[in-house]
Formats: structure tokens, C-alpha cells, sequence
């Protein structure tokens, strides 16, 4: 399926490595320019190259960081006018929330929340004026089911969702959407080194029990970015102009409930 949107340009946030990055792979196979941001220079650049190479698109790469005011105005002007905005950031540490200080919910809040607002806020004019925008937004599975040991990013995430379900309902008439993607658990690094971590701590087999791990997903093992960011170009495609303020539940089956 053609997606309607060769030629287009994208800022995709967080896209040297991970669900950022098969976001931005997938777009550039669809004909997408695009604009990348990471905080890791090196690791940003040969994601570009790479996609460069695979794709034949224009990708600029802009170390930043995102989370910060400075990292949001390199970010735009290197990509003004993004037809296409993929939020996305690294989520807050898990803890008891007891334990969390105002400091701790104030990083939660601007990475997880405040950026993705500002960045909605700076593009899409832009995107009304040429009536077409696609924004989405990379939160997590836990905006659907709580995990008790992510409080952090349980609010500042959830928050982000109550924001784009009344700002979604009042672009829609111009062909601008946006939506929020929910990941379940990915083969990403921040996953596969927190499952080793826990296995050391518990004395267990990394191996074993990264496949029990995998066993307790009904699809029967971690999702591959290279699916997500699939979804995510349809989400950003022409194909998907009547959808909108929804969040897209990506996790193998492992939330059990009917809605």
C-alpha cells in the first residue's frame, strides 16, 4: 500500500535507537525526509547514515535534548514546518511513589507530558495552514493499565492523554490527527537491560528468563520495533485522516480487557 505521503517531512523525536527509530525507518521507506533528535551524537549519526543508505531520503540529525527548552529550539529549527511529529522520550525511573521527590515528578512531567505539548503546540499551526498534519505520540501500555512501580510515568503519561484527547477533537477538520501509540513490552535496550538486571538480582539465567518473559505475552514473545513503527507510518499516512484522539494499544494481547 502506498501511504500517500512521499515527498512529506518529519521530526521524530528520540530516533537513534529503539521504537524511535523504526518509527523513523518506517517513515523514510515510505518516502518521508526527515528530521532526527537523540542525545547521543554518534549513535544518531550512523542511525542516519543507515537510513540514508536504506532509503535514499534526506535525514538531518540534531543532538539534543529534547526534554529541555535549548534541545526543543535546535529541534524546530532544523524542522520549522514538520508535516509529520513523533513524540517520543525515554520514560521516568520506576519506584515506590513515596519515594518520589518534586523534582522527581517535574523531569517525569517535562519529558513525558510538557515536551510533546510544546512541540504540539510550535507545529501545528503550521500543519492547519497547509491542511495536513499527522502528530503521534510514543507513551506506553501503562496509560491503559497501571503499573504500580511506574507512578512517574503513569501521571505525567496519562496526563499527555487527557491534553490530546480534547486538542485531537478541535484539528480534526483540517486533516491534522494526532494519536498516541501504547507500547507493550519491545525487544528495545532499556527492556532486554532490565530484564538481565532483574534475572542477576534474582540469581536467575538471563536467557531463561527472558523467554519466560516472552511466554507471558499471549503473542508469545516481545514485539520488534520494525512493527511499531509500521503502525506508526499508517497512523501518519494520507490513509488515516478519520482517525484520530485514539490510543493505539501495541502489545502482543497482553492487556486483557474488552475496551
Amino acid at each position: 500500500m502506498d501511504l500517500g505521503i512521499a515527498g512529506r517531512t518529519a521530526l521524530v523525536c528520540a530516533a537513534s535507537k529503539g521504537l524511535g527509530r523504526g518509527c523513523a525507518q518506517a517513515l523514510a521507506a515510505e518516502g518521508v525526509d526527515l528530521v532526527i533528535v537523540a542525545r547521543t551524537a554518534d549513535t544518531l549519526q550512523a542511525t542516519a547514515q543507515a537510513i540514508r543508505a536504506s532509503t535514499g531520503v534526506s535525514v538531518s540529525a540534531i543532538a539534543c535534548d529534547i526534554t529541555t527548552e535549548a534541545g526543543r529550539a535546535a529541534a524546530l529549527a532544523a524542522c520549522p514546518q514538520p508535516d509529520i511529529l513523533v513524540n517520543n522520550a525515554g520514560g521516568p525511573p520506576p519506584g515506590d511513589f513515596r519515594d518520589f521527590t518534586h523534582e522527581d515528578w517535574i523531569r517525569a512531567l517535562e519529558a513525558n507530558m510538557l515536551t510533546p505539548i510544546e512541540l504540539i503546540k510550535a507545529t501545528i499551526d503550521g500543519m492547519i495552514a497547509r491542511g495536513f498534519g499527522r502528530i503521534v505520540n510514543i507513551t506506553s501500555s501503562s496509560v491503559k493499565a497501571p503499573i504500580d512501580v511506574l507512578g512517574l510515568s503513569n501521571g505525567a503519561r496519562a496526563g499527555l492523554t487527557g491534553f490530546v484527547a480534547g486538542v485531537a477533537r478541535k484539528v480534526a477538520q483540517h486533516n491534522v490527527t494526532i494519536n498516541n501509540l501504547l507500547p507493550g513490552q519491545f525487544a528495545t535496550d532499556r527492556l532486554l537491560h532490565t530484564l538481565d538486571a532483574q534475572a542477576a538480582a534474582q540469581g536467575i539465567d538471563p536467557v531463561a528468563f527472558r523467554r519466560q518473559r516472552e511466554k507471558a505475552v499471549p503473542a508469545g514473545r516481545f514485539g520488534d520495533s520494525a512493527e511499531f513503527g509500521a503502525a506508526c507510518a499508517f497512523l501518519c499516512s494520507a490513509h488515516a485522516s478519520y482517525i484520530t484522539g485514539q490510543n493505539l494499544l501495541i502489545d502482543g494481547g497482553a492487556y486483557p480487557g474488552t475496551f
